[in-house]
């Protein structure tokens, strides 16, 4: 049965059984009373029997011995209470973990299912991947994902930071190998492949996911270590109560009177309540225990391209020949560039339209892959890409993408390309040491050299350059084996997504990011700022406290009702009432971070 729907018959189950007690129907009363009765025994003890497979005392024992006590009893009210209480801390914390897809669904949408085959004659017939043979010809078009390992039979452009965290494209002669699962950023092109779709990279990362996923360490949740204080305690003091009056009666009254509803109850609210706040924060926890667990984090472990740096090129150095007029140039170039696809011509032409500058149509367009393009604008031949070494004086900087502009075959201008550094990184990594987190840890897959400079710029000690996926699992699973604390993994691209999954919170930077990247995760962060990581961090502290404080409330009130019921003040459907009143001051003080609310970070 759905638990929204248990929550309803339970509180149909107490409402009628009031109206027909109130009628003077008490045999009808009870009948209702029971039906609710009958259902939170069913679910307690399911529940329980789940939670001794895990070795795990649950809070729901003391609920399910207090059902099972009141109906003995005939306390028939107070047992449809207390599965109202039951159903509605489940269907709390249900709504709390919400609608999280799987992981996998990304991935797999991602992955080539059909290759274009070049066979003897080179005639393209598409075919099913799996068919595909070692040693085959494939032909991979502009704008698809690259479906084999293989070997490029010309130049080509690829885009590999899905894949490997390099956030430039990456220019590939021929003879060069190439890795399935990169994208084919300029014209079409073939390889010979060297992986079946079966031993392919990509392949092995999904596999990779899937077992990370699997494999990810499952966390004592908050209410349930309350529980394994609490339960034997209200246990003992039940048993002593009947041992000294010999009341049986008097015994249950206690047992109701400590049935954990501030731990079904208050902590699902207090988590579901930072939930709701993060969210407002433009950052999505998809569960109570993630919360709870990002509440906790000791060592974040930070990928570069697109969580530090904005993850995409950037024209961040220009340079020109004496002179030529700059605005000229750029025109010129972009207006060229207008006519390619590809991301670096995407950043030449937006940094033109940026500045003004009204572009023109080329004629005689010619691209060629890994090298640029050439074409005629009015009376002139411009061509724009990569440079030919060695570079004029007259450019003065060095940057990880160079891209020259000629006109007439003699080049006038040069600009330089690299990833940019987020303007709050350097704010956040500062913010994340002062939440408590002892270390933080930069872990990407691009070039030694880069990641050291970002490294050094943001005062990162400890870093990994040129990591596959495979060795960010490795990494991970050190700092997993290392700490008692929680480990955080923040990322945004297809291979951060095995780590995503396997670490204790991954978080993904979903405004930009990789889709399989964030459903890997258990937060996302849906607007583009890694200073929501910060936040997401601040606000599970506070969420966890608050259910710290709620259970520490509703635990302390139970043992003053306990103690009441103890002496014979309170029978069992007046300590069912009475918790009833703990229930309510417990969710209260849990909902009290709604009330105070931070102004709003830029």
């Amino acid at each position: 049965m759905n638990r929204y729907i248990f929550v309803v018959i339970s509180l149909a189950s107490v409402l009628a059984g009031l109206i027909f007690d109130y009628s003077g129907l008490a045999s009808f009363a009870r009948i209702s009373w029971g039906v609710g009765a009958v259902l939170g025994f069913y679910f307690s003890a399911s529940w329980f029997v789940k939670a001794l497979r895990k070795k795990a005392l649950g809070s729901d024992v003391l609920a399910l011995i207090s059902i099972l006590a009141t109906v003995l009893t005939n306390e028939w009210l107070a047992a449809s209470l207390i599965s109202l209480m039951l159903s509605t801390g489940q269907a709390l914390e249900r709504w709390a973990e919400g609608r999280s897809s799987k992981h996998l669904d990304a991935l797999l949408a991602r992955a080539p299912q059909s290759a274009h085959l070049l066979n003897e004659s080179d005639q393209i017939e598409d075919i099913d991947i799996k068919q595909v043979p070692v040693g085959s010809r494939v032909l991979v078009r502009s704008g698809e994902v690259v479906p084999f390992d293989g070997v490029v039979e010309s130049d080509a452009l690829f885009d590999q930071s899905a894949l490997t965290g390099e956030s430039l494209p990456v220019w590939a002669s021929k003879g060069t190998k190439v890795d399935s699962g990169v994208l084919n950023v300029a014209e079409s092109v073939i390889i010979k492949t060297t992986s079946t779709s079966e031993d392919s990279t990509y392949t092995n990362l999904i596999r990779l996911v899937s077992n990370a996923k699997n494999q990810a360490s499952q966390g004592v949740r908050l209410a349930n270590v309350w529980a394994a204080r609490f339960v034997p305690l209200a246990l003992a003091i039940a048993l002593a109560t009947y041992l000294f009056t010999g009341n049986i009666s008097q015994a249950v009254a206690v047992i109701v009177a400590a049935t954990p509803c501030p731990l079904i109850l208050a902590v699902p609210v207090a988590l579901v309540s930072g939930i709701s706040r993060a969210a407002q924060r433009g950052v999505i926890i998809k569960s109570g225990e993630s919360i709870e667990r990002l509440a906790s984090a000791e060592v974040v472990l930070l990928d570069k391209t697109g969580t530090l740096t904005e993850g995409g090129p950037r024209i961040t150095a220009e340079a020109f020949a004496p002179g030529v007029d700059p605005n000229l140039v750029l025109r010129l170039g972009a207006s060229l560039d207008q006519e390619s696809s590809n991301i670096v011509a995407k950043a030449v032409v937006g940094l033109a339209r940026a500045r003004g500058l009204t572009l023109d149509r080329a004629t005689e367009v010619k691209e060629k892959p890994g090298h640029g393009l050439s074409g005629v604008i009015g009376s002139q031949r411009i061509s724009i890409g990569q440079p030919k070494l060695p570079l004029a004086d007259w450019v003065n900087f060095n940057k990880p993408l160079l891209v020259e502009i000629c006109i007439d075959d003699v080049p006038v201008g040069v600009l330089g390309l690299d990833d940019p550094l987020r303007e709050e990184s350097l704010e956040t990594v500062s913010a994340l040491s002062n939440l408590g987190v002892k270390r933080v840890l930069m872990v990407s897959g691009d070039r030694m050299e880069t990641v050291r400079a970002i490294a050094d710029e943001l005062g990162i000690k400890e870093y990994f350059a040129e990591c596959s996926p495979t060795q960010k699992l490795e990494i991970l699973k050190t700092e997993l084996e290392a700490n008692k604390g929680s480990v955080v993994v923040v990322g945004d691209g297809i291979n951060d997504a095995p780590a995503l999954a396997s670490a204790d919170v991954g978080v993904a930077m979903g405004a930009r990011g990789n889709t399989a990247a964030s459903e890997a995760a258990k937060v996302v962060i849906v607007e583009d700022s890694i200073r929501r990581l910060v936040d997401a961090i601040e606000i599970s502290k506070l969420a966890k406290k608050r259910a710290l404080q709620a259970s520490g409330i509703g635990m302390g009130l139970a043992l003053v009702a306990m103690t009441f019921a103890a002496v014979g003040t309170l029978n069992p459907s007046q300590s069912a009432l009475v918790q009833e009143f703990i229930d309510a001051a417990a969710i209260i003080w849990a909902l009290l971070p709604n009330l105070k609310k931070r102004p709003a970070q830029k």
